[in-house]
């Protein structure tokens, strides 16, 4: 699919560069505006900064490109259809060719104007490290976006910290180029939710470390704009994609039984049952089109200590949904 030129440098500079920033833009003018000079506004790295619009409506896309009409360090263009979040940023990130691919969210803006420079020369002290995810903050005051934790819970406490990860959260994260060259990418046919696992999944099974880091950090307005709200079809691709996953890493649709019973009951206990049954007919279709590659014991080992270590068994979330689904006790009181 050819990307359309719109505004800016009509390509990154040929020479060597530290970082390529990548937004997706789909409406949301102001949120991405600012993402935009948040990006723009970053200092002591070489960085190109690449827009990629998927369907924003002309006036909103004629805002982007006044904004970065004559700027030589930046680049936007535009898809003729939305390839999701996925697609997207591999659309992004092959326009240019800087060692580190940091990714912004659209309705986010980076903490501090160091930002990207701290993460890629984090990047460039640990050469077996592959990928960063950075602290999502609330916009609005500051705090930790509890809906942005892509974490084990128990490990809430140290979101300042660093810790070695399975994943990273995807509204704000640095990749090493070489890394996502080796692991090739994004899967485009996940479109949206669990593409950053299923990458993570495919670099650490290359014997690349994946690690959050809680003193790089995006501020997160968590716009519902344009988002796949959970009454449509989040919830389907977050279930389709989840368990296509697991059977594209050897899982077979018996040892996903407790998961699927866990998706069941929080399917039922926020009304969108429609959308698990459509999503697990989904996932076995996609399924039947791949061929198996389970995961060597080297990057289990990894996931284990890493990730499973700090969730406990997939039994005992399994009897933790079910204990939430239930309705709430009635207390007996007195006269």
């Amino acid at each position: 699919m050819t990307a359309q030129h719109v505004a800016g440098a009509p390509a990154p500079p040929t020479g060597e560069y530290d970082a390529d920033v990548i937004i997706l833009s789909l409406d949301r003018p102001d949120e991405t505006a600012e993402a935009v000079r948040s990006a723009l506004a970053q200092r002591g790295v070489t960085r190109h900064v690449v827009v990629v619009d998927q369907g924003s409506r002309p006036e909103n896309l004629a805002r982007l490109a006044a904004l970065l009409w004559d700027r030589p360090d930046a680049t936007l263009v535009r898809l003729p259809e939305n390839l999701g979040v996925a697609g997207g940023r591999n659309r992004a990130s092959a326009l240019g060719h800087g060692r580190v691919i940091v990714a912004l969210d659209n309705d986010a803006e980076f903490a501090t104007e160091e930002t990207v420079a701290e993460a890629v020369a984090a990047l460039d002290d640990d050469a077996g490290l592959g990928a960063l995810g950075f602290r999502i903050l609330a916009h609005a005051n500051g705090e930790d976006d509890q809906s942005s934790w892509g974490y084990p819970p128990r490990l809430k406490p140290f979101a300042a910290g660093s810790f070695d990860a399975a994943t990273f959260v995807g509204a704000g994260h640095a990749i090493r180029r070489t890394a996502w060259e080796q692991a090739g990418g994004y899967d485009e046919a996940l479109f949206f939710c669990w593409e950053e696992f299923d990458f993570c999944l495919r670099a650490i099974a290359l014997g690349w470390t994946i690690r959050y880091r809680g003193d790089l950090a995006v501020l997160h307005k968590v716009s519902p704009g344009q988002r796949v709200a959970w009454s449509a079809t989040r919830w389907f691709y977050f279930v389709r994609n989840r368990l296509y996953i697991e059977r594209k890493y050897g899982a077979s649709w018996p040892s996903l039984a407790p998961r699927m019973a866990g998706y069941f009951l929080r399917s039922l206990r926020n009304g969108v049952g429609g959308q698990m049954v459509r999503g697990v007919v989904a996932a076995a279709q996609m399924s039947r089109t791949i061929r198996a590659h389970p995961l060597p014991l080297r990057a289990r080992a990894y996931l284990a200590r890493t990730d499973q270590a700090h969730r406990g068994t997939l039994l005992g979330r399994v009897r933790d949904e079910v204990m939430a689904a239930l309705p709430a006790p009635v207390l007996a009181t007195r006269d």
